[in-house]
């Protein structure tokens, strides 16, 4: 039989990666390193996730999980998904 199920609410903490944050995105997630595309110039930022690694695009937000792991999320989802909690 089909149930359904609510996702629990739960505080995370996020950064949104605008291609010029490096440093605060280095702070937030030692797990993530930069390199670049020699082709384009392009700076890429590779998060390393439980599932392996993962690049990042500018404007995806790193999320730190709750159990300390990162992971880059679109921000389109991120915006259906989270509220900015503001106290």
């Amino acid at each position: 039989m089909m149930r359904r199920y609510v996702k629990k609410p739960i505080e995370i903490e996020a950064v949104q990666w605008t291609g010029d944050n490096r440093r605060e995105i280095f702070d937030f997630c030692t797990l993530s390193y930069f390199n670049t595309d020699f082709e384009t110039g392009n700076l890429k930022l590779n998060i390393q996730t439980l599932e392996g690694n993962m690049e990042a695009s500018v404007g995806d937000y790193i999320i730190k999980g709750i159990k300390g792991e990162f992971y880059p999320c679109k921000p389109d989802i991120f915006l259906l998904t989270y509220d900015e909690v503001t106290n």
